[in-house]
Parts: structure tokens; sequence; C-alpha cells
């Protein structure tokens, strides 16, 4: 007989704050710190009635868990949720810069509004450069990571290669945790950069959309076989880290429309060329790729068929002794597992927009975020370092907006079971719905989130799972 929840005794006394859901025949219980619990139908309902047996093994893991009230470590509870939330005052750790707006390639599904490499007034000059590294070091946070993108960041290599030595530089003095990366597809690289790059210690990352075939449907390039000049590279430069232990190169896949059918032939390629995960990332339709939406996008419940079975696949393949991790799935699976937060400005309440990033565009326009920029108008422009202290960009009222907007206390979004280990992004809100607060839960994110999470607690529950992801958030990175 199933439970009628409208018809249980609530016992306000005994029952600490949750959030629940049903799941596959049981109950999912979360709270405000990361905890959760599963309840058979029963369970649930002497929980909620406070009439567990208190000796019972359930009781003592809720007691332990933080969910019977009149049993609850308040200082304890505090010290995690601080935990949680420590992102908050530490400043913008994460610096993208935008060295250049052209591109040699025409990928279907580019979000940057990227021009022509012949067009002109779209790269950043030196003075600009400066600014934009002198500003960067304004943030109190500890930890700093400027990452280059484009456009493809190697058209202006001159401007790369300034701010990588002015960076480093500076730093001998100021003392930050530094991490540089570069964001590129690779075919403008040559041994002489990229033995800059290496004894500068900057990360590469590239993408890498699948099969041949397939990345250079999703990927084409004028000037040849973007496939081929990707993988040389990615080979030539796994041979040299693994030889000078210096960082992995990294890889980000975009699925499209066509990448639907090939779940397990995309994460046969991240595994033929020695990468250690995969981040299954869906299409976000900003900039140029909101004109590409009819021919290679997809609704929601497309995409989590094509997650599921790749999910399915990693997780056999761990299960088979082969470790290899699903990034996204790694991060929510961090919050749900850990008392630590990764820090990935996406899944954060409020979201980094401002305080956890901010990016500067060729021109020196400062921007919340990326998402920000490939709006394509200035509606998230907060400023620009010809002209604008850091404190000016920092505490603009837009940054205010946003943080308001990704609060998830604020949105429907408080009443949601995973509301612990999700997140919004307003500025993809407002592109794709023209309002910051969007009817949450019909929005195809919050379903593929939502979808998501249901998969992973569901795959929580086989131990042997559970193994395998406690090991994918214990496994340190290695320089990845």
């Amino acid at each position: 007989m199933p439970l009628e929840i409208n018809k249980i005794k609530f016992n306000k006394e005994k029952v600490g704050f949750c959030r629940f859901k049903k799941l596959k025949g049981k109950y999912l219980v979360t709270n405000d710190i990361g905890r959760y619990v599963f309840l058979t139908p029963r369970e649930f309902k002497e929980f909620m009635e406070g009439k567990l047996d208190e000796k019972s093994k359930i009781f003592k893991e809720l007691e332990e868990k933080e969910f019977i009230r009149d049993r609850l470590d308040l200082e304890h509870m505090i010290y995690r949720y601080g935990l949680r939330k420590n992102f908050i005052f530490q400043g913008p750790s994460l610096h993208i810069v935008v060295v250049t707006l052209r591109c040699n390639h025409r990928c279907v599904y580019c979000q940057t509004s990227s021009r022509g490499m012949e067009e002109k007034g779209y790269d950043m000059d030196i003075e600009t450069a400066r600014k934009v590294v002198d500003t960067i070091f304004k943030t109190p946070s500890k930890a700093i990571t400027i990452e280059f993108q484009g456009g493809e960041p190697l058209v202006n290599w001159p401007v790369v290669k300034f701010i990588v030595e002015y960076a480093r530089e500076k730093n001998k003095k100021i003392k930050k945790n530094l991490l540089i990366s570069l964001v590129s597809n690779f075919s403008l690289l040559t041994d002489e950069r990229y033995n800059f790059l290496a004894k500068n210690y900057v990360a590469l990352c590239t993408s890498l959309d699948g099969p041949e075939e397939l990345h250079n449907k999703n990927r084409p390039w004028p000037g040849g076989n973007s496939y081929k000049i990707t993988t040389k590279w990615i080979k030539k430069i796994t041979k040299f880290q693994e030889k000078f232990n210096l960082f992995r190169v990294s890889a980000l896949v975009t699925i499209s429309r066509d990448s639907l059918k090939y779940p397990k032939e995309i994460v046969d390629e991240y595994l033929k060329w020695k990468f250690r995960g995969i981040h299954l990332r869906p299409l976000s339709f900003l900039g140029l790729s909101g004109k590409m939406k009819d021919k290679i996008g997809y609704s929601a419940d497309e995409f989590m068929r094509f997650w599921r079975k790749a999910m399915d696949y990693i997780i056999n393949i761990n299960l088979k002794g082969k470790f290899f991790f699903e990034r996204g799935s790694r991060i929510m699976l961090t919050k749900i597992l850990s008392d630590k937060d990764p820090n990935f400005l996406d899944l954060r309440s409020p979201c980094g927009a401002g305080i956890g990033q901010l990016v500067y565009n060729f021109d020196g326009k400062v921007y919340t975020c990326d998402e920000g920029r490939m709006v394509g108008d200035d509606t998230f422009c907060i400023g620009n370092v010809k002209k604008n202290s850091y404190k000016d960009i920092v505490f603009h009222d837009t940054v205010k907006t946003l943080c308001m907007a990704s609060l998830l206390e604020n949105l429907p979004c408080d009443n949601c079971v995973y509301q612990s280990y999700c997140g919004v992004c307003p500025v993809s809100n407002y592109a794709l719905f023209g309002t910051l607060f969007p009817q949450l839960p019909n929005i195809d994110m919050c379903k593929l989130h939502k979808g998501m999470l249901d998969y992973l607690f569901e795959r929580l529950e086989n131990k042997r799972v559970k193994k395998v992801f406690d090991k994918w958030i214990k496994t340190k990175r290695v320089k990845s």
C-alpha cells in the first residue's frame, strides 16, 4: 500500500530540517549540510512521526547525520555548513583572459561569437594585457588561475607570452598559488611555443569530441583535419609530460546531436589517448550556437539517455579494475560524499559570477563570467581595466544581482531534495528566457541536474559502485 504523505502526523520536536523525495521505492532524505539517508516507506513514516526505535541502526544513522531535532550538534552543523560555503569570501580565483576573438576553426556549437582570421580589431594589446594582470593580482584569493581563451588564443601568441612572463614575474613578490592554463585547438601550436609553455608550467587543455569523423563534423577546420592535429599534439605532449612529470594535457568534449549515438565510442576515444576521465557536457546555446539549436540541439531527455548509457559504461570500466571518472559526476559526488565543496562555479549557491571568476575581454572589458561575455552585449559587463579599479569591478551592482539570482534559498530550488548539491546559472537563464528568474523546474538545465543526481543516488545504493565513486573523489588529481 503506497504511503500517503498528507496523512503522516509530523513530529516537529523530533524531526530536524530536511528535504525528501521518493526514489526507486525508497525515500531519499537530505539536509543543509549535505548529509543524506535512504529510508524505506515504513522507516520514513516512523521518522516523520518521531516513532523510530532509538536503539535501531537507522535511528543512529539519522542522529549521526543531524536529522534528529532534539539531538542536533549545532556547532558541528555550523562547522560543516561553513566548509561547504567557504568559497564565498575568498575572492575571484578564476580569471579568464580572452586575448583574441579570432579563430581558425568553425565549430558548429561555438559559444563565443568568434571572428575570422582575417578580421582586425579583435586582439588584446600589450598595455591592456598588463592592466589585466595588474587587476587579477588585486584579488584577495590566495589561489589564482589565469586561463587563456578565445577565439583561439594562440592566434595572439605575443600577448599570451607576455602575460605568462609578466604574471610569473609579478608573483615572485606577491606569492600567490598561481596556475596558468591555456585552452586551445592546438592547430597553431609549435615545438617552440610548447617548450615555452612547458618551461613556464602552463597547463594545456584542448577539445576532443570523440572519434575522427564525429570530431571533425563538430569542429570543422578549413585549414586541415582538426582531429589529426589535435591528437598529434595530445600524443606528443603526453609523452613529454610523462617523461618530465609535468601537467597532464586535458580535454573537453561537447555533446552535439550527432554525438548522442556514440556514448561508448566517445568514452573509448578518451581511454585511447590515456585520459584519466571525461566531462560529458551538454550544449550551451550562447553565442553562435544559439542560432544552430534546431540543427545540433536535443531535449533534456535525449541527453540523459546518452549520459546514462555513457555512465553505465564508465562504471563497468571501473568495476573491471580501470580507474576512469566522469568529471561532472565527480564534482557532484564530492559534494554528496565529503565535507568539501569542489568550488565548481556552475554548481554553487551563489554561483561564481563576479565572486568566483572574472572574464577579461580583448578590449579590456570585464565580465562577471564566461557566460556573461558570451551573451553578445554588455548586460553583464562590470567594468574595464583601462578605467575601473578592482574594487569598482567586484562591487558592481550586477555582481550583487547575480549573487541574489543564484542563491538557491531564494528560488523554488529551496524545496528540492538536491538543493545542497546543485546550482543555477542566471546568465544563461537571462540569455535563453529573458529573465534571471525563469520557472526553474521546467528548464532543461534543472531537468539535467535532477536526472544526473537521481542516477548517482540510485547507483550509490550499490556497494560496489559506491566504492568506485569513493575512489573517484579520494584519488588525487595528478597535475590535471
